[in-house]
């Protein structure tokens, strides 16, 4: 019996060695790759650089910048618009989609590869290819997407909700066949029509995969970068009264990256800055979100 406690303590020593040589690489590239990275970058965020060698400390003078910037305050409150009304439109009509191909219809598998084959494509080709069928539309109207920011607006709803609804299709027809048979069968057994059945069994019970797509289609909304470039570019802009310009459909991604690339070097600090509080304010949303949808899930 001494012997078996030995042997096994043994085994647990070796494993734990063997761990963490192949945790430890692992471990390593997290470290080099994400976290130094972000510290350094909250640590430019208070500095003033054009190069991160060059950089000088000027406290919180980045963060008055970049918040009284009316382009980021635009670009802040058009983003929002843009991830509420995708959010809703994504999951109600990515619900609708895996609901009706779980009701043994024919078909059904290839229309699943059908859905889901958009989010395949990269988010650069989707902005072109639908730039230029927008175009193609509006062009009987002698018009562009680049000309209406409500065209821009729309363009990037339609954009969003083809490429992601296949995928989070994907997510609820799981959720949708893990509903237990019993619950369904009880419902019917009980009188309940096709919506309570619907509303008070199904939905309950798919709340673990309604909280993921809302969450992924929540942030991805707020992350919107290439979509967004290659669609409208920002496209069209305002002129303020003091000369400086609001592009009116750029998100919150494209207004830093314009900030640090094309607004020159020396906003370079508050392009870091604004991508300090895009960081917070994704990451904060997101885990509200998340904490919201958890409470009403079913403990099955």
């Amino acid at each position: 019996m001494a012997k078996t406690a030995s042997n096994d303590s043994s085994i647990k020593r070796s494993t734990r060695r063997w761990a963490w040589l192949f945790m430890g690489p692992v471990i390593s590239a997290f470290c080099i790759g994400f976290v130094w990275p972000f510290f350094q970058g909250i640590y430019l965020s208070f500095c003033k650089f054009r190069l991160t060698s060059d950089a000088t400390f000027i406290g919180v003078d980045n963060y008055q910048a970049a918040l009284t910037d009316a382009s980021f305050q635009h670009s802040f409150w058009y983003t929002a618009l843009t991830a509420v009304v995708s959010l809703v439109l994504i999951n109600i009509l990515a619900f609708t989609v895996a609901y009706v191909l779980t009701q043994k219809i024919k078909g059904a598998n290839l229309f699943r590869t059908v859905f889901f084959m958009p989010n395949l494509i990269g988010g650069i080709v989707l902005g072109y290819i639908w730039s230029m069928i927008f175009d193609g539309i509006l062009a009987a109207y002698s018009t562009s997407i680049l000309l209406e920011t409500s065209y821009g607006f729309w363009g990037l709803i339609i954009l969003l909700c083809w490429q992601q609804i296949g995928y989070m299709m994907i997510i609820y027809i799981a959720g949708l066949q893990a509903v237990p048979e019993d619950m369904l069968e009880a419902a019917k057994i009980d009188g309940a029509s096709k919506w309570q059945t619907l509303f008070r069994v199904i939905i309950p019970n798919v709340m673990p995969s309604i909280t993921i797509c809302m969450f992924l289609s929540l942030t991805n909304g707020f992350k919107l970068f290439d979509q967004n470039l290659a669609l409208t570019g920002g496209l069209p802009y305002i002129i303020q009264a003091d000369g400086s310009t609001i592009n009116t459909t750029e998100m919150l991604a494209l207004n830093i990256y314009n900030t640090f690339y094309t607004a020159g070097a020396g906003s370079r600090g508050v392009a870091q800055a604004k991508a300090v509080v895009f960081f917070l304010l994704v990451a904060g949303l997101g885990l509200a979100q998340l904490a919201y949808t958890r409470r009403r899930e079913v403990q099955q």
